[in-house]
Protein backbone atom coordinates (compact mmCIF):
# COMPACT_ATOMS: atom_id res chain seq x y z
CA UNK A 1 0.00 0.00 0.00
CA UNK A 2 0.95 3.72 -1.28
CA UNK A 3 1.63 5.63 2.40
CA UNK A 4 1.59 8.24 -0.19
CA UNK A 5 -1.47 7.61 -1.82
CA UNK A 6 -3.20 6.99 0.47
CA UNK A 7 -3.97 10.41 2.26
CA UNK A 8 -6.07 12.53 0.76
CA UNK A 9 -5.59 15.92 -0.61
CA UNK A 10 -7.24 18.81 1.58
CA UNK A 11 -8.17 21.76 -0.85
CA UNK A 12 -7.66 24.62 1.78
CA UNK A 13 -10.63 27.90 1.24
CA UNK A 14 -10.94 29.63 -2.25
CA UNK A 15 -9.47 26.65 -3.94
CA UNK A 16 -11.73 24.29 -6.05
CA UNK A 17 -11.52 21.01 -7.71
CA UNK A 18 -13.07 18.75 -11.09
CA UNK A 19 -12.82 15.87 -12.40
CA UNK A 20 -13.25 14.91 -16.18
CA UNK A 21 -12.19 11.71 -17.42
CA UNK A 22 -8.95 11.23 -16.09
CA UNK A 23 -7.84 15.15 -15.90
CA UNK A 24 -8.09 16.70 -12.71
CA UNK A 25 -7.91 20.74 -12.91
CA UNK A 26 -7.32 23.14 -9.81
CA UNK A 27 -8.42 26.45 -9.78
CA UNK A 28 -7.05 29.00 -6.50
CA UNK A 29 -6.38 32.58 -6.11
CA UNK A 30 -2.81 31.95 -8.17
CA UNK A 31 -4.83 30.79 -11.73
CA UNK A 32 -5.81 27.41 -13.00
CA UNK A 33 -3.96 24.03 -12.90
CA UNK A 34 -4.83 20.47 -14.60
CA UNK A 35 -2.68 16.84 -14.45
CA UNK A 36 -3.84 14.46 -16.37
CA UNK A 37 -3.64 10.95 -14.65
CA UNK A 38 -3.15 7.49 -15.99
CA UNK A 39 -5.55 5.07 -16.26
CA UNK A 40 -4.11 2.84 -13.52
CA UNK A 41 -5.37 5.47 -10.96
CA UNK A 42 -8.95 6.67 -9.88
CA UNK A 43 -9.47 10.29 -8.95
CA UNK A 44 -12.63 11.74 -7.29
CA UNK A 45 -13.80 15.05 -5.57
CA UNK A 46 -15.56 14.45 -2.26
CA UNK A 47 -16.52 17.86 -1.28
CA UNK A 48 -13.22 19.52 -0.02
CA UNK A 49 -11.23 16.44 -0.40
CA UNK A 50 -9.81 14.76 -3.62
CA UNK A 51 -9.27 11.62 -3.44
CA UNK A 52 -6.83 8.55 -5.43
CA UNK A 53 -7.55 4.90 -5.56
CA UNK A 54 -5.52 2.89 -7.75
CA UNK A 55 -7.72 0.34 -10.23
CA UNK A 56 -5.50 -2.52 -9.64
CA UNK A 57 -3.05 -4.39 -7.14
CA UNK A 58 -0.26 -4.35 -10.19
CA UNK A 59 2.94 -2.76 -9.12
CA UNK A 60 2.60 0.20 -12.12
CA UNK A 61 -0.89 0.92 -10.70
CA UNK A 62 0.35 1.12 -6.92
CA UNK A 63 3.40 3.41 -8.53
CA UNK A 64 0.80 6.02 -10.04
CA UNK A 65 -1.21 5.66 -7.25
CA UNK A 66 1.48 7.82 -5.07
CA UNK A 67 2.35 9.43 -8.13
CA UNK A 68 -0.81 10.90 -8.73
CA UNK A 69 -1.97 11.92 -5.03
CA UNK A 70 1.78 14.15 -4.97
CA UNK A 71 1.00 15.47 -8.31
CA UNK A 72 -2.44 16.71 -7.31
CA UNK A 73 -1.05 18.01 -4.04
CA UNK A 74 1.47 20.38 -6.44
CA UNK A 75 -1.29 21.45 -8.20
CA UNK A 76 -3.19 22.68 -4.97
CA UNK A 77 0.04 24.24 -3.31
CA UNK A 78 0.94 25.50 -7.02
CA UNK A 79 -2.38 27.68 -6.74
CA UNK A 80 -2.40 28.82 -3.48
CA UNK A 81 1.06 29.80 -2.46
CA UNK A 82 3.30 28.46 -5.22
CA UNK A 83 7.22 27.20 -5.22
CA UNK A 84 10.31 29.02 -4.52
CA UNK A 85 14.07 28.15 -4.89
CA UNK A 86 16.72 30.43 -3.47
CA UNK A 87 20.30 30.08 -4.69
CA UNK A 88 23.03 31.60 -3.44
CA UNK A 89 26.27 32.83 -5.18
CA UNK A 90 29.50 32.91 -3.65
CA UNK A 91 32.88 34.11 -4.68
CA UNK A 92 34.89 37.12 -5.44
CA UNK A 93 33.04 38.97 -8.26
CA UNK A 94 30.40 37.13 -8.65
CA UNK A 95 27.43 38.54 -9.17
CA UNK A 96 23.67 38.33 -11.14
CA UNK A 97 21.45 41.02 -12.20
CA UNK A 98 18.11 41.21 -13.72
CA UNK A 99 17.36 43.07 -17.01
CA UNK A 100 14.04 42.06 -18.52
CA UNK A 101 13.53 38.39 -18.73
CA UNK A 102 17.11 38.01 -18.77
CA UNK A 103 19.25 37.05 -15.63
CA UNK A 104 23.06 38.03 -16.70
CA UNK A 105 25.48 36.52 -14.81
CA UNK A 106 29.07 37.16 -13.75
CA UNK A 107 30.64 33.84 -13.04
CA UNK A 108 34.37 34.22 -13.60
CA UNK A 109 34.19 33.19 -17.05
CA UNK A 110 34.87 35.75 -19.88
CA UNK A 111 31.97 37.00 -20.56
CA UNK A 112 28.50 37.60 -18.57
CA UNK A 113 26.24 34.76 -19.07
CA UNK A 114 22.47 35.58 -20.30
CA UNK A 115 19.64 33.34 -19.02
CA UNK A 116 16.83 33.43 -20.89
CA UNK A 117 14.00 32.97 -17.90
CA UNK A 118 10.71 31.09 -19.19
CA UNK A 119 7.38 31.82 -19.10
CA UNK A 120 5.52 30.85 -16.37
CA UNK A 121 8.40 31.56 -13.75
CA UNK A 122 9.18 34.88 -12.12
CA UNK A 123 13.26 35.27 -11.41
CA UNK A 124 14.52 38.03 -8.92
CA UNK A 125 17.39 39.49 -6.95
CA UNK A 126 16.60 40.60 -3.92
CA UNK A 127 19.52 41.48 -2.17
CA UNK A 128 20.66 44.88 -3.97
CA UNK A 129 21.09 48.27 -2.25
CA UNK A 130 22.71 51.62 -3.47
CA UNK A 131 25.50 50.66 -0.95
CA UNK A 132 26.13 47.26 -2.28
CA UNK A 133 25.13 46.74 -6.03
CA UNK A 134 26.11 42.83 -5.86
CA UNK A 135 23.43 40.76 -5.86
CA UNK A 136 24.53 37.73 -4.45
CA UNK A 137 20.84 35.95 -4.10
CA UNK A 138 18.93 34.55 -6.71
CA UNK A 139 15.35 33.63 -6.05
CA UNK A 140 13.28 31.47 -8.67
CA UNK A 141 9.13 31.09 -7.76
CA UNK A 142 6.34 29.71 -9.87
CA UNK A 143 3.22 27.68 -9.59
CA UNK A 144 4.74 24.82 -11.36
CA UNK A 145 7.19 22.87 -8.83
CA UNK A 146 8.37 20.63 -11.63
CA UNK A 147 9.91 23.98 -14.21
CA UNK A 148 10.64 25.60 -10.84
CA UNK A 149 13.03 23.05 -9.90
CA UNK A 150 14.77 23.08 -13.46
CA UNK A 151 15.02 26.09 -13.89
CA UNK A 152 17.24 26.52 -10.60
CA UNK A 153 18.99 23.22 -11.17
CA UNK A 154 19.57 25.07 -14.86
CA UNK A 155 21.10 28.32 -13.46
CA UNK A 156 23.30 26.30 -11.14
CA UNK A 157 24.54 24.05 -14.01
CA UNK A 158 26.29 27.16 -15.01
CA UNK A 159 29.39 27.19 -12.05
CA UNK A 160 28.75 24.70 -9.38
CA UNK A 161 29.89 25.15 -5.75
CA UNK A 162 33.23 23.61 -5.92
CA UNK A 163 35.08 22.19 -2.80
CA UNK A 164 38.09 23.82 -2.26
CA UNK A 165 37.23 27.59 -1.65
CA UNK A 166 33.31 26.71 -1.83
CA UNK A 167 32.68 29.29 -5.31
CA UNK A 168 29.88 28.60 -7.25
CA UNK A 169 26.17 28.92 -7.37
CA UNK A 170 24.54 26.81 -4.66
CA UNK A 171 20.99 26.44 -3.10
CA UNK A 172 20.47 27.74 0.12
CA UNK A 173 20.84 26.20 3.19
CA UNK A 174 23.17 23.29 0.80
CA UNK A 175 26.28 21.70 2.86
CA UNK A 176 28.96 21.68 0.42
CA UNK A 177 31.93 19.72 1.25
CA UNK A 178 35.19 21.32 1.91
CA UNK A 179 38.73 19.50 1.07
CA UNK A 180 41.24 20.64 2.27
CA UNK A 181 44.17 22.09 -0.23
CA UNK A 182 47.82 20.97 -1.30
CA UNK A 183 50.03 20.97 2.14
CA UNK A 184 53.85 22.27 1.60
Amino acid sequence: MSRIGKKPVELPAGVSASVSGQTVEVKGPKGTKSFNATDDVTISVDGNVVKITPRGTSKRARQQWGMSRSMVANLVTGVTSGFKRELEITGVGYRAAIQGSTLKLSLGYSHEVNFEVPAGVTVTCPKQTEICPKQTEIVVEGDDAQLVGQVAANIREWRKPEPYKGKGIKYKGEYIFRKEGKKK
